[in-house]
């Protein structure tokens, strides 16, 4: 894959992803908790893979079995990259040093520069981070780093100047002065350092601090003592550089993507008649003059097509829709396919590997796994069907079960085209019923309907003249003692009647 910067200057890309994140109170690694439906590494990774035309080091330590194990998983979407072992987490000048000799060792994939990343920084953008890269080059710098000014500067590292305003340090919060501290602008911890001016820093990192760590922004005193040219790029969104430290911090987070992942959405002709209470996974897709209600959630790989309808409270995820659709309200889609001009709910449930095919109808309270139904058919009210294919025009009526499992293994039903299947059926699968066949109400079918047959199994109605009323005789006959019962009545109770006393004894 080609970066953006291609026909500049080679550059491989650092992310420091090692961090345990202990403030997040969690046993999943800080950055695969997820922004937007992906994890925070996503975004790093992705942002590193866009702008660099060299190998991607991910270093990794915390967690790293269930890191590598994602990285492995979206391993297509960021190569190259290599995974670093940081054993100890030893600050993010120990991470830089265990990354710089797997981005050096290929003389072929030598970089001219380094751009280094923090893992949980999600909210940072392309445009930033191509406009940073680029102002490095043009001031010839040998490095650059990207801060910002905030109100609320606690727990950040100061950018210190000197008088003339260039960068003459990075100071951390906890090894400031009095008067360091009260300095509004901060290192957002993204760099861009020359290859040959990073490999001889890195070789002279101390740990000089009362942390006993290594600091990568002590490569900053260290070029400005030798006369090299550091700069920052001052970005004026300090939203963007955001980094994920709590939960409160996460929240932030996804606020603020799904903002942007809304307005996108709009700019490219989706209406949305609540931005604020519609939620909209990074990846979706959608298509124009489609609608989206408040209460909608559209998650992971999701696609909806042009022109449909997607009512309040439906939840869709890694589904397909078609053209003109309309799912209507307190729909649940998962892992589902629904083409063009089909309908959906309300309050419908489509499990993974159901398909309704062009103008299909799945109405009230009807529930689908695996389950195929074909163009124009129908399955209106209170239905479940499992394992099931449905052919063309079919009308499946209320109530209907396909009974799919015995209690060992699934068995499928098929259902062919043309057929009617009235109210209250159960189907024990593996059955067929032919095409054009009729399934007269309440009829348990046990096995295969021929084509154009009526399928009947109900027991013969019998009507009994006046039995009726006659049980409405007895019951009101039997109505007073019932009551005496209930109320105690001495000539009913045992423990109050004498004589019933001493008959017992």
């Amino acid at each position: 894959m080609t970066g953006v910067m291609s026909g500049k200057k080679n550059t491989a890309a650092m992310i420091l992803a090692a961090g345990q994140g202990t403030r997040m109170k969690s046993a999943l690694p800080k950055v695969l908790h997820r922004v937007a439906g992906r994890p925070m590494l996503w975004y790093a990774a992705t942002l590193a893979r866009q702008v660099a035309t060299r190998t991607v080091a991910i270093v990794v330590g915390h967690g790293s079995e269930q890191v590598q194990t994602y990285l492995e998983q979206e391993k297509a979407n960021f190569e190259p990259f290599e995974v670093v072992i940081q054993e100890k987490q030893l600050g993010t000048g120990h991470a830089v040093q265990q990354a710089y000799p797997v981005c050096t060792r290929n003389d072929s994939r030598q970089a001219d520069q380094f751009l280094i990343l923090n893992g949980d920084t999600p909210l940072l953008t392309q445009d930033t981070l191509t406009s940073m890269v680029d102002y490095h080059q043009s001031e010839e710098a040998s490095l650059t780093l990207l801060t910002t000014v905030i109100p609320e500067p606690r727990g950040y590292g100061r950018v210190v100047r000197g008088p003339s305003g260039e960068v003459r340090r990075i100071v951390e919060d906890r090894d400031a002065s009095a008067e360091e501290r009260n300095i509004s602008e901060i290192n957002v911890g993204t760099y861009v350092v020359e290859a040959g001016f990073l490999g001889k820093a890195l070789s002279q990192l101390r740990p000089q601090n009362a942390q006993g760590e290594y600091y990568i922004t002590d490569i900053i005193q260290m070029a400005v003592q030798q006369g090299l040219k550091v700069v920052a790029w001052v970005t004026n969104d300090s939203l963007e550089t955001t980094g994920i430290n709590t939960r409160e911090h996460l929240a932030v987070a996804e606020k603020e993507m799904r903002r942007r992942i809304c307005r996108r959405l709009m700019l490219a002709g989706v209406t949305l008649l609540d931005p604020d209470r519609v939620i909209v996974d990074e990846g979706v897709e959608v298509g124009r003059d489609t609608s989206l209600y408040p209460g909608v959630m559209l998650e992971g790989r999701t696609v909806i097509g042009d022109n449909c309808i997607i009512h309040s409270n439906s939840r869709l995820n890694n589904s397909l829709v078609g053209n003109n659709v309309v799912i209507q309200d307190s729909c649940v889609l998962l892992e589902a396919t629904v083409e063009e001009g089909a309908v959906i709910g309300p309050f419908a449930h489509l499990r993974p590997g159901s398909l309704i095919h062009r103008k299909g109808k799945i109405g009230n309270f009807v529930e689908l796994k695996h389950t195929e139904v074909g163009e124009g058919s129908k399955v209106n009210h209170l239905s479940y069907l499992g394992d099931t294919v449905i052919g063309r025009n079919v009308n499946v009526g209320a109530g209907t079960i396909t009974c799919n499992y015995d209690g060992f293994g699934k068995a499928q039903t098929r259902i062919e085209d043309n057929v009617f299947i009235g109210s209250d059926v159960q189907l024990i699968a593996p059955v067929t019923i032919g095409e054009g066949a009729l399934i007269a109400a309440g009829t348990t079918v046990t096995k295969n309907v021929p084509p154009n047959a009526l399928g009947i199994s109900r027991v013969a109605q019998i009507n009994k003249e006046g039995a009726a009323a006659k049980r409405r005789e007895i019951l009101a006959s039997s109505a007073p003692n019932a009551k005496a019962k209930q109320q105690g009545d001495p000539e009913s109770s045992p423990r109050l009647n004498p004589q019933r006393q001493k008959d017992s004894v």
